[in-house]
């Protein structure tokens, strides 16, 4: 029987990743030094404090046991700790705090839990792309709401709103954005609550990155809006706050509704992270927080590196308010290429891989993205190589 009869896997494209992974491996095998900053994959190792509480508790037996798939209670108290701290909304950590396998686990599975065949989710594009293929996957139809000024983006919204046909179920929202690295005030969020109030809508919003940002004001979350819970769930991470992508710690609050349908679902699906991990990230969430501060100073540090580097180098590329990504537009005289053959030629003639933008979304097509995860001499040593190929 061939893949190609699966009929879930006939929905999805070819994973562009894939092809770009291929390419890096093939080079390496060639013994050349690839300076990756293609995938989002932090490298700066988990804080010391959080290995040790991992480390402890593995050495009691009855940590290794079946766990629970919504998350053991001292986690969620400590999510909803959390939110109380950071954004000043107060969480029920029993109906509406939810422990993920990562927030990209939670995203799938929520689309799973709350979509019939046929229905139809709006989705902005260029996005992160488990926030159209976990509703693809489920079945849904995908609305994309091209790239647009923030203040248009509500018109955007009523114009893909007004065209779908049956009605849209949810929205997805991304903000600081991967891949292209926007943030949204809290304002912005109002709007939304509103709009998806007034028509029946959820909002599925991802924060991964919430914590990553190098101006004076955090990013805020859609769940400080008031009524924004009748509607609304937030999903976050531990992987880029705490640097701990391989632990898979993640979850997602807000709608009791919303919170109910994911656990119904993940009860049939899993028994939860491994209680050792969700006993470190109480630790990570609970503990000290100046790795969470050092982590973001390194990220700037990356950050204007990288982006004063490429700017020598003749490639003029925005600098990111938040996240650990730069979106970077391709250059004119290679703007022909689109993103696919952009990033093999510089792997090609620099040995720098990137993530062609083309996998976010067919609008994401004139840029590539580069992820804030090689160290500073790292990325030098990029800017020295690309200087050649931009004439720089």
């Amino acid at each position: 029987m061939a893949e190609s009869e699966f009929h879930r896997i006939r929905r999805l494209p070819p994973y562009v990743f894939a092809e770009v992974n291929r390419l890096k491996a093939a080079a390496r095998a060639a013994g050349r030094d690839v300076i990756d900053f293609g995938m989002g994959n932090p490298d700066m190792p988990s804080p010391p404090h959080v290995v040790a509480k991992l480390v402890e508790t593995v050495q009691d037996p009855r940590t290794h046991r079946y766990s629970n798939s919504k998350g053991i209670p001292g986690l969620r108290k400590a999510i909803a700790g959390y939110y109380q701290r950071r954004f000043a909304v107060d969480l029920d950590p029993e109906s509406e705090v939810i422990v993920t396998l990562g927030s990209k686990e939670g995203l799938a599975n929520l689309a799973q839990a709350i979509t019939s065949p046929g229905d139809v989710v709006l989705v902005p594009n260029p996005s992160y792309p488990i926030h159209a293929f976990g509703f693809m996957i489920a079945g849904a139809a995908i609305r994309h709401i091209p790239p647009c000024e923030p203040e248009q983006f509500l018109v955007a919204l009523e114009r893909a709103y007004k065209h779908s046909v049956p009605a849209p179920i949810a929205l997805i929202v991304n903000y600081p954005s991967n891949p292209t690295a926007e943030v949204r005030d809290l304002a912005f969020y109002g709007e939304i609550v509103e709009f998806a109030r007034a028509r029946g809508m959820y909002v599925l919003s991802d924060v991964a990155y919430s914590e990553i940002y190098f101006g004076d004001t955090p990013p805020p979350s859609i769940l400080q809006i008031p009524g924004a819970r009748d509607v609304a769930v937030e999903f976050g991470s531990l992987s880029k706050t705490y640097s701990m992508p391989g632990w898979r710690v993640g979850y997602a609050v807000g709608s009791r509704k919303l919170v109910t349908a994911l656990g119904r679902v993940k009860s049939y699906l899993d028994y939860g992270a491994f209680t050792p991990i969700q006993v470190a990230a109480i630790a990570a969430l609970n503990g000290p927080q100046d790795c969470v501060a050092e982590f973001r100073a390194t990220y700037k540090r990356r950050r204007d590196v990288l982006i004063d580097g490429l700017a020598s180098a003749g490639w003029a590329v925005p600098s990111p308010e938040a996240s650990m990504f730069a979106w970077a537009p391709i250059p004119e005289p290679f703007r022909h290429l689109g993103s696919m053959e952009f990033s093999k030629l510089l792997l090609e003639k620099a040995n720098v891989a990137v993530a062609p933008g083309i996998g976010f979304g067919e609008y994401g097509d004139g840029h590539v993205r580069l992820a804030l995860v090689e160290n500073v001499d790292r990325i030098r040593q990029a800017i020295r190589n690309l200087k050649p190929l931009f004439g720089g």
